[in-house]
């Protein structure tokens, strides 16, 4: 393969990646928290750009609420346990309703919708439903890590006697639980950024706080997003 031919091929995956809406979505969010971080809460060139693509945003999010709403009337996946199930379902359905709900508040703040205290209130209610949905987001990994540590432990018994990476099964497992620790990282400094949106400890959790945290998960959210071979090897 040429120089040419590599270069053709690694610009096909950052078209590959930046033609996913989600991807595009989680790169205007790290702006988002980067400025938010820099400005601190206080009038500036940094915090035009946290609120002007905080609105952005909200239009990458049109109708996004459907995709969660699938996923709650969907079957899970085969031999999952029942709590699982229900805490994930929940996760579901209040994500759904966050991204709902965020719609109101952007017809609010683009003036289309003219009741702005109507707007305000739906919006703080949608962030309550975001810290809700992380908050179920990391007990479904903490049981789905459980679950994979006890798989592993299995295997590496039967396999105690030969080099486990060299066996397919284990690599998968470690790498499931890879990407899972992965999620609950991020969707535990998610319910630190619900906290400080919603200012619910502003002493603690403080605008560069919340940026630093959003910042980080965008990061994470962005890795989550690469093509399988972009992380491949990048790992």
């Amino acid at each position: 393969m040429t120089a040419l031919d590599a270069t053709r091929a690694e610009l096909g995956l950052v078209v590959l990646y930046l033609n996913k809406a989600e991807a595009r979505d989680k790169i205007c969010r790290a702006i988002q928290y980067g400025s938010k971080f820099i400005s601190n809460g206080q009038p500036g060139t940094a915090k035009t750009v946290d609120s002007t693509t905080t609105l952005a945003r909200k239009v990458f999010r049109l109708l996004k609420f459907v995709n969660d709403l699938h996923a709650l009337i969907s079957p899970p996946p085969k031999g999952t346990p029942l709590p699982i199930t229900l805490i994930g379902k929940a996760r579901n359905a209040l994500l759904s309703t966050f991204f709902f709900l965020d719609q109101i508040v952007w017809l609010g703040r683009t003036g289309i919708y003219k009741n702005k205290e109507r707007a305000e209130l739906m919006g703080r209610i949608s962030l309550f439903c975001w810290m809700g949905s992380s908050v179920c987001g990391t007990l479904v990994e903490l049981a789905e890590l459980g679950r994979l540590s006890v798989s592993i432990n299995k295997l590496e018994k039967e396999l105690r006697h030969v080099d486990k990476y060299q066996d397919e099964r284990y690599r998968n497992k470690l790498k499931q639980s890879n990407e899972r620790l992965l999620a609950l990282i991020k969707s535990s400094m998610d319910i630190v950024v619900a906290i400080g949106l919603l200012q619910l400890a502003p002493k603690k959790v403080t605008p560069r706080v919340t940026g630093a945290f959003g910042f980080v998960t965008s990061l994470i959210s962005c890795y989550q997003q690469l093509p399988v071979r972009a992380k491949a090897k990048s790992q």
